[in-house]
């Protein structure tokens, strides 16, 4: 039994003639312990599928099982890292993180959550801002402590929607270890939607590109077979590293083109005649 499955989901947003379909035919299995990749575009619906997925959306028609079961609601078995940070304006760092771990453990005592709450937001370096509110952070510190407060509820699945873009390189690297090390510990299973493929690539098993909408599908799915744990540095000299990065960006460029060609429209001018203005 496979530990995610999507069965042939659809989603449409509006009615009738408004009706849109974002996501049309998505099959996916992943297996527990798996670590998933799924890159696309924006705009492609890769949010709308992560909302089908921790239940913060039902599909318009198919099937989402999660450990056999339907996903029929939020779960904190599914941690999710959002693009958005979703942090509560008016609670500090830590109430925003201990908040997330007091639901997650309901009989855990205070004191023990407390010190997980300052592990988990020192793993991200954010302890000299523990007692800082949200508007009092850059957007790279939110986005640190959505990741702190997902991780600190020890959720069986991470489901990560382009959780680093706002983060500059040098902290984006430090927080793909990080993740890839909690990972690594119990190997829970793992779900990354992003646009970067590099990313992907050293984070993933498997990459799967979502193919632009409306009707948007996923496309064939890319095997990484490159030894865990993976060295960036020498990532840049791994022949299957090359030709699984080249694969993939030709396949995105492809759909691209595709893309373009399909809605490119051509629009006609009316005839006008100037208007002569006497000075």
């Amino acid at each position: 039994m496979a530990y995610l499955e999507l069965k042939n989901v659809c989603k449409t947003y509006g009615e009738g003639a408004d009706s849109t379909d974002v996501l049309s035919d998505i099959n996916l299995t992943i297996e527990e312990g798996e670590f998933v990749a799924i890159v696309g575009f924006t705009g492609s619906g890769k949010t709308t599928l992560v909302n089908l997925i921790n239940g913060l959306l039902e599909p318009t028609s198919g099937t989402v099982l999660f450990k056999g079961e339907p996903v029929v609601d939020t779960s904190h078995e599914r941690g999710v890292i959002f693009q958005n940070y979703s942090l509560l304006p008016w609670l500090t760092v830590g109430q925003n993180v201990y908040m997330a771990v007091k639901e997650a453990f309901p009989k855990v005592k205070k004191n023990e959550l407390r010190e997980r709450v300052r592990e988990y937001v020192e793993m991200v370096n954010l302890s000299p801002a523990i007692n800082k509110r949200p508007k009092e952070l850059s957007g790279g510190m939110r986005q640190r402590v959505a990741v702190a407060r997902a991780l600190a509820m020890d959720p069986e699945m991470i489901i990560m929607d382009e959780p680093l873009g706002a983060l500059d390189a040098l902290t984006r690297g430090n927080l793909q270890d990080e993740i890839l090390n909690i990972w690594s510990k119990d190997k829970r299973t793992a779900l990354l939607i992003t646009n970067d493929v590099d990313e992907g690539i050293y984070m993933a098993d498997r990459i799967i590109p979502l193919k632009p909408g409306p009707n948007a599908t996923l496309g064939p799915e890319f095997i990484i077979d490159i030894e865990r744990p993976r060295d960036k540095t020498a990532l840049n000299d791994n022949a299957s590293y090359k030709k699984t990065r080249n694969a993939i960006i030709e396949y995105l460029m492809d759909i691209g083109e595709e893309r373009k060609s399909v809605t490119q429209t051509e629009y006609i001018l009316p005839e006008l005649t100037p208007r002569s203005f006497v000075a």
